[in-house]
């Protein structure tokens, strides 16, 4: 054992770092690469389109699994 071993600490030291300033560069960088044509309501579309073809056009057993999911709450409820 050193002697500068002997100079840490024997309880826990607070430590912190605030990352905001670095949280708020990194939004706008993402936003700046999302470009000005980007739409969040057309993307969410888009997303609800996706789930209807994907539990479109299942199967007997398909769809009693899926049906379970939803149960389990696994898989939202959709209409």
């Amino acid at each position: 054992m050193s002697a500068q071993d002997s100079a840490l600490p024997t309880e826990p030291v607070e430590f912190s770092v605030d990352l905001t300033g670095h949280e708020l560069t990194r939004r706008a960088h993402v936003m700046n690469a999302l470009g000005a044509e980007w739409d969040p309501v057309e993307v969410m579309r888009g997303e609800e389109e996706a789930y209807d073809m994907l539990y479109s056009g299942l199967d007997e057993e398909q769809q009693r699994l899926y049906d379970s999911l939803v149960e389990a709450g696994v898989l939202p409820r959709r209409s």
